[in-house]
């Protein structure tokens, strides 16, 4: 009955009776097959917590089993499928990533190399999503210092994402505003800051069709420093 609830897709019945008769089957040859059968009745319940496990003890219990593989990828899928929407917690989305790259570097010649790959760029994709939606939060709300960090940080974490030179910039724009808010005092040394990031900008990607915009921050910033060092030069006794 449990074979033909399996059969028919009645995953729930199926994975009932399945469990009823590990008790049964356990040391036999059945129980392998059994085993792997309700990790999948899980896995189309959509419960992917329960399907994770049993898909992990799979591998654990029958470690040269010819479906060891399978369920090793199975494994990290499930941890994929429960990757939640981008501005939660995004654990699950980091340990699919760390399984998925274990796969590939256990199974190099694997057939699911390219789905593993996939599963990988989707989710940095969203992780980097996510690191960027913080950072222009920063911006938005004026916190002009944590906003420089936060894309900084996103600049480092994901440096061949197609929007690397955005990133780029908008730490120069996040510096620049911060330099520009700050006291008098604090001017110099921000603004400097600013400079510097715009010669690395120009350095990492010198053929950026944003190089205009940053060379006018740079100028800017050369024209604040003058500024203020004519200001200090006339106070000075």
């Amino acid at each position: 009955m449990a074979e033909q609830y399996y059969a028919n897709k009645n995953y729930s019945n199926a994975r009932q009776l399945f469990e009823d008769l590990f008790a049964f089957v356990k040391g036999t040859q059945r129980y392998e097959d059994m085993y792997y059968k309700v990790a999948y009745c899980y896995f189309y319940e959509k419960d992917y917590l329960n399907a994770e496990n049993f898909f992990k003890t799979f591998t654990e219990t029958f470690p040269s089993s010819g479906k060891s593989e399978e369920c090793e990828y199975m494994r990290a899928f499930c941890y994929y499928k429960q990757s939640p929407k981008v501005d939660l917690d995004q654990t699950n989305t980091t340990k699919a990533i760390s399984l998925m790259q274990a796969f590939i570097n256990t199974h190099p010649t694997s057939t699911r190399l390219k789905d593993a790959n996939e599963i990988i760029d989707k989710g940095r994709e969203k992780l980097e999503l996510k690191e960027y939606n913080n950072a222009e939060l920063y911006y938005n709300l004026g916190y002009y210092k944590a906003s420089a960090i936060a894309f900084g940080s996103v600049s480092e974490n994901f440096p061949d994402s197609k929007r690397a030179e955005e990133y780029k910039l908008q730490v120069i724009k996040s510096y620049f505003k911060y330099a520009e808010l700050s006291t008098e005092d604090k001017q110099t040394e921000r603004f400097e800051k600013v400079i510097s990031e715009c010669n690395d900008f120009s350095e990492r990607f010198t053929d950026s069709k944003l190089l205009s915009e940053v060379a006018k921050y740079k100028t800017q910033s050369t024209t604040y420093l003058k500024n203020l060092k004519n200001e200090q030069t006339k106070k000075a006794p």
